[in-house]
């Protein structure tokens, strides 16, 4: 059995927790891998090896981080399909659920392989021009090029006009990413097992608009309106913008696979909702 590392340098300051972890695993008989990606890495018993073959000889991947680590190995552990636990070191933790004071019992687990997958539905968008197509875990946002004045947008689902919006912007999560921004902004909080997608408004110009809730299997049309002064952007879990020109389109639906999160117990995500979000 081989677990890979991925450790967030700027929150496990000198591999730290990272150490802790290699030596427990070493206790259980685990292989313990780094990419290549930490070439300064010295902890003895970790195999360093590059990245790609890292992921296609670890059996699960462990982030050493926060919930921004976790989205940011989580594409790759989709692309290699390998499950991932996150090692929260950041400051909330929905993602990355397992604290540093639960390594030991939570590691001895993890070598017996008393866990649990749960299957995390992710976002495919696409321009219908076919020149940009991403993959999100969290959520997709389309935004203005400025705060100075608002934007219009169109929504359709699987064909059919659903609303205009006047807004700085839309947010179509996953049910993971919907105690994220659409959470700011407004949306509700959904079961991380369900599948659904939600549509949550950024400071929409009117007292009743309200976040829609539609089946994964459903796709959404957003419309940049052609009378909208300045560039919309796209983006997907916060990576790189693409631009969208007034008139133009972007499509949104379920991708095909999903985000395997390694779990213990049925109850990790209301825990978090309720001491992580609602007490802070």
């Amino acid at each position: 059995m081989a677990v890979l590392l991925i450790p967030n340098t700027t929150k496990d300051l000198g591999l730290t927790v990272t150490r802790r972890i290699a030596a427990l695993l070493q206790q259980w008989n685990i292989m313990a891998l780094l990419p290549d990606t930490y070439p300064d890495a010295e902890i003895p018993g970790v195999k360093i090896l590059p990245e790609e073959d890292a992921y296609r000889a670890a059996d699960q991947v462990l982030t050493i981080g926060g919930d921004g680590t976790l989205l940011r190995c989580g594409h790759f552990c989709v692309r290699y399909n390998k499950p991932v636990l996150g090692v929260n070191l950041g400051r909330t933790g929905f993602l990355a659920t397992c604290e540093v004071e639960e390594l030991p019992e939570k590691l001895r687990r993890l070598a017996a392989g008393e866990y649990r997958l749960m299957g995390r539905g992710m976002l495919s968008a696409w321009a219908t021009d076919d020149a940009w197509h991403t993959e999100a875990i969290n959520d997709v946002v389309v935004f203005g090029e400025t705060r100075m004045h608002p934007m219009d947008f169109s929504v359709y689902c699987d064909g059919a006009f659903v609303s205009s919006y006047r807004s700085d912007g839309l947010i179509v999560a996953t049910p993971t990413g919907s105690t994220a921004y659409s959470f700011s902004a407004g949306g509700p909080v959904l079961d991380g097992a369900a599948d659904v997608m939600v549509l949550t408004p950024v400071c929409a110009h009117n007292v009743h608009t309200a976040p829609l809730v539609f089946a994964a299997n459903r796709t959404l049309e957003i419309v940049a309106d052609s009378e909208n002064r300045d560039t919309c952007y796209a983006s997907a879990d916060s990576g790189t913008q693409y631009s969208l020109m007034p008139g133009q389109r972007m499509r949104v639906s379920a991708a095909p696979h999903k985000l395997q999160l390694i779990t213990f117990q049925e109850s990790e995500q209301f825990f978090a909702i309720e001491n992580k979000l609602m007490r802070r």
